[in-house]
């Protein structure tokens, strides 16, 4: 195979990789579903990792994290067995994937629908812009930025 056509099959199997790595994030933080286990979130993540909300609003929700166990505990305390969300699904849109080598920039439009244990309800559009790199060929999260573009209420 000629060097231009090997770097096009790593660029698509790069691009796959990643899709298939954020859709097992965003399967992991939906709510209902079994248990989801801290250690698995983590396996998602560089050591180094950071999570952040950016945007004022999102920045001072969410903060930043730092290193993939402080980011994996972030995440999961949302999730069972803690009682925050009742139902939480995530939808992704507007995919942009770039892959350079052993790195790559994604970018989605979130659409999130959470009810929580209070009983309210409410959908979230949030842009994603996430940094991947890979690491001995597995594909991990480096850097997780999140911005709220906006919410409302979903009445009853």
């Amino acid at each position: 195979m000629n060097e231009a056509l090997l770097q096009r099959l790593e660029t698509l199997e790069g691009e796959s990789s990643v899709r298939r790595l954020m859709a097992r994030y965003m399967d992991l933080c939906d709510v209902p579903r079994a248990l989801t286990h801290v250690s698995e979130l983590a396996a998602l993540f560089c050591e180094d990792a950071i999570w952040e909300g950016v945007g004022s609003q999102t920045a001072q929700a969410f903060g930043q994290h730092r290193g993939r166990e402080a980011v994996a505990a972030f995440v999961g305390g949302y999730l069972p067995p803690s009682e925050h969300f009742q139902l939480n699904l995530h939808y992704l849109t507007s995919e942009s994937i770039r892959v350079d080598g052993s790195t790559a920039q994604g970018q989605w439009i979130m659409q999130q629908i959470s009810t929580y244990a209070d009983g309210h309800s409410e959908l979230f559009g949030t842009r994603l812009n996430i940094d991947f790199c890979c690491v001995d060929g597995v594909w991990l999260i480096a850097h997780f930025r999140t911005q709220r573009l906006f919410n409302t209420g979903l009445g009853a």
